[in-house]
């Protein structure tokens, strides 16, 4: 769920900026998955840029707190949302923590890195959504430790039908900076996108596991 539209819009356009968000309809990328895909995000980079990456961690703070009030600790999703969650706890002058795909194969095995109590309420940092599946696992983690998690914000999401039912059937509520749509208007906007490329783009989404360019 978007927030705040003007927010929205503002994102799209910086990460597009910043070249986080490559969009290529004419030369499709290819995701791990195998999928071809006509864009392709990787909001690492955001950290590179300190006047971007200040506005991404203070707009995450303000809707946490509009949102939520403040949680009892920030976690975040290994790896791509360590650096801009721990912004973000910083921000807010919050306990910070991390959560891995797995538990460690040695030491003391953690899934979870950082100091987490049992009852503690906590808002959970993503960069990116696709299937929401990893997203959901770090919940997952969460919960069986003892948190009460209150909900999720990313940076962006694909807004695919999948990522919505999982979250729906985890309850789970997602927020995002941007999304796909918001994405594509405001690319289309600032002429980084013509009319042909944005229908290309909204094309994709509808099946992106069996789009071809």
């Amino acid at each position: 769920m978007i927030l705040n539209k003007e927010t929205a819009k503002k994102t799209a356009e910086l990460l597009l900026q910043i070249k986080a968000i490559k969009l290529e309809p004419q030369q499709p990328f290819t995701w791990a998955s195998g999928w071809k895909s006509p864009i392709y995000c990787d909001n690492r980079i955001i950290l590179s840029y300190p006047v971007i990456r200040n506005y991404v961690r203070e707009n995450f703070a303000k809707q946490i707190e509009e949102k939520y009030g403040k949680p009892d600790v920030i976690a975040a999703v290994a790896t791509g949302a360590i650096g801009i969650g721990m912004l973000v706890a910083e921000y807010l002058s919050l306990p910070f923590a991390y959560v891995r795909p797995e538990p460690k194969g040695h030491g003391r095995q953690n899934q979870i890195e950082g100091n987490l109590e049992e009852g503690q309420t906590v808002v959970v940092i993503e960069d990116l959504i696709s299937t929401g599946n990893s997203s959901l696992n770090a919940v997952k983690a969460l919960k069986e430790a003892g948190a009460n998690v209150k909900g999720m914000f990313a940076i962006f999401t694909y807004g695919f039908d999948t990522a919505v039912e999982n979250f729906k059937n985890q309850e789970i509520e997602l927020h995002t900076l941007s999304d796909y749509e918001n994405l594509i208007e405001t690319a289309q906007k600032t002429n980084y996108i013509n009319i042909k490329e944005a229908g290309v783009l909204r094309k994709w989404r509808e099946d992106p596991a069996n789009w071809k360019s």
